[in-house]
């Protein structure tokens, strides 16, 4: 563990990382976070760096960047089309958190099961089976979000037939709970990748990787669901929260997923 004067200096040298990072997020000409979702970022990456690591952050980062991306694919057909993010992308502190809640929580798990805030160097050579299966929900949940994020903006850029989920009646770009074999084919890309990625820094080994796969396409096509038959018809069930419900689903899907697959090699 710890001692509280290491944990202090790991908190300072966290706060001073990502203070200039956030600076230089400020001035960058392209705003990917307004103000507000500056400072709340700065909460949530230092939260990580303590409890999973550069490695785990890394993995966040990963899906921030790519999911910025793809967010400003096509942005001018899009936002002429009324289809497009608000604030012409920039995310604020509703999106942080619908985004990172899950694997905050995990990343609070972690660090609670491993009896310190670790910044360790490795994960899955010396972890306990519960922190690996924290450590697999957390990749599975930025797996699940990247994916939803790739599949709707690419769909919204791309997408040739679009199809309501639930009839698979043709329906237009943007409309909630729509799919197309663009937008489908752009989540499982990104979720593999962040999975890799996850893989590659010793998060996950690699049969992870698979269960993240799996479990963001289920997560993906249940929210893709939830936005054809309830969201915006119950007061509470705005987008943000169908968005964090969509990480907690991807989440436990690939832990269910991995405790499904000891059952059956142990008997």
């Amino acid at each position: 563990m710890l001692s509280s004067s290491s944990f202090l200096n790991s908190v300072l040298v966290a706060v001073g990382v990502h203070t200039v990072l956030l600076g230089i997020a400020w001035i960058a000409p392209k705003k990917l976070l307004t103000p507000a979702g500056l400072l709340h970022a700065l909460f949530l990456g230092v939260l990580l760096y303590l409890s999973v690591g550069w490695q785990g952050e890394l993995v966040v980062v990963f899906y921030f960047l790519v999911g910025s991306a793809v967010t400003y694919i096509g942005m001018a057909q899009k936002e002429a089309e009324g289809i497009a993010e608000k604030r012409s992308g920039a995310r604020g502190p509703e999106n942080v958190w619908s985004s990172a809640l899950t694997g905050a929580l995990c990343a609070v798990g972690i660090a609670i099961n491993s009896l310190s805030f670790a910044n360790a160097t490795t994960f899955v050579a010396h972890s306990s089976p519960i922190v690996s299966l924290l450590l697999l929900g957390f990749v599975a949940s930025f797996s699940t979000k990247l994916s939803d994020t790739c599949a709707t903006e690419v769909g919204k850029a791309y997408g040739q037939r679009t199809f309501l989920i639930t009839t698979l009646q043709p329906v237009a770009r943007g409309t909630e709970g729509a799919v197309s074999l663009e937008g489908t084919l752009a989540g499982v890309t990104g979720s593999v990748a962040i999975a890799t990625l996850a893989w590659r820094l010793g998060l996950i080994d690699l049969r992870g990787i698979l269960w993240c796969v799996i479990a963001a396409f289920i997560a993906t096509n249940i929210e893709s669901l939830i936005g054809a038959t309830v969201e915006g018809k119950v007061s509470w069930l705005t987008h943000d929260v169908v968005n964090f419900l969509n990480t907690l689903i991807g989440a436990i899907a690939a832990i269910l997923l991995a405790l499904i697959w000891q059952l059956l090699v142990n008997g």
